[in-house]
């Protein structure tokens, strides 16, 4: 089959733009099927905090990559890569059109461009030593110590994410290679059409306070406390926004009207900083709403 025939719908945006919502009404108009590119719905039991699509809004439309992995599993980019290509020809091979929906931009990235992706097995040890390193010298001096040895890793790594940082400067020592050079753009699997979620800044950040109020009010301390039962609270999983700020609420570290300022006002850089991800993709359509999504979706699949 051509690549003219590998069609493949992406569909992307900040945290809580609402591009889950917008997938499954296109994918539900052009006979589609979803690939999560979320990196932390792939945990089962972190549902109300990644602002997982319900069970049976599922039943509806079917979704790959989502709860496939307990929090303690680890899971690389490279697996990712190869699971989210799987599904993509199993729908195309279906004849119905996929949708590869999701605001983790590496994963996203690792899809379209085809990256070649590094396979270095985790180093316990070292990661331990650098995770130290971070609580006794602060996220910066590990971001310095990246950047020194891997220029080029400042415009994929995020300065603000521990492990991102830790696994780039932990392929590098291990590889002896910089990171950077070792994500190379592979020959494209597919014909893409990248459709953004644009919102104007004070929309989206109305939508982010809205998120975190309903997720409080739906039970998000109660699913933290559920999870740090069965698993260590220190994982690198539970170090996404809204668990790690439960966790120290949970611990008293932080009052309950703290951690709900904390969650709003760290989801709010988080989604500055996927956009300053994407914004750097001349190839991404930027839309307001699902009719101007209908639009480009039904042109691009007429074109085969």
């Amino acid at each position: 089959m051509s690549i003219a025939n590998k069609k493949l719908i992406v569909i992307l945006g900040p945290t809580a733009s609402g591009k889950s919502e917008l997938a499954v009404k296109l994918a539900k108009k052009f006979n589609g099927e979803i690939i999560s590119a979320d990196s932390r719905q792939v945990y089962k039991g972190m549902d109300i905090g990644t602002g997982k699509i319900t069970k049976k809004e599922r039943k509806e439309i079917l979704h790959y990559l989502i709860d496939i992995k307990n929090p303690n599993q680890i899971y690389t980019v490279w697996q990712y890569k190869k699971e989210a290509i799987k599904a993509i020809n199993k729908i195309i091979k279906k004849g119905e059109s996929p949708f590869l929906v999701g605001g983790t931009g590496l994963y996203l990235k690792a899809v379209i461009e085809n990256l070649e992706i590094p396979r270095v097995k985790p180093d316990w040890k070292l990661r331990k030593s650098l995770e130290l390193k971070i609580k006794t010298r602060g996220i910066k001096s590990l971001y310095d110590e990246l950047i020194k040895i891997d220029p080029e890793a400042a415009y994929i790594v995020d300065s603000q994410n521990p492990r991102r940082i830790i696994r780039a400067l932990e392929v590098a020592i291990k590889t002896k290679k910089p990171f950077s050079q070792q994500r190379k753009k592979g020959k494209s699997l597919f014909d893409v059409l990248e459709i953004g979620l644009s919102l104007a800044e004070d929309k989206l950040k109305e939508k982010i306070e809205k998120r975190v109020n309903k997720m409080m009010k739906t039970g998000l301390v109660k699913e933290v406390k559920n999870l740090i039962k069965i698993y260590d609270k220190n994982l690198p999983a539970f170090d996404a926004i809204g668990y790690r700020e439960i966790i120290d609420y949970l611990n008293k570290k932080i009052s309950s009207a703290e951690t709900i300022k904390k969650i709003k006002k760290n989801t709010w850089h988080f989604a500055k900083r996927q956009m300053t991800w994407f914004k750097r993709d001349k190839r991404i359509h930027w839309v307001k709403n699902q009719k101007e999504a209908e639009k480009l979706v039904k042109k691009f699949l007429k074109n085969k």
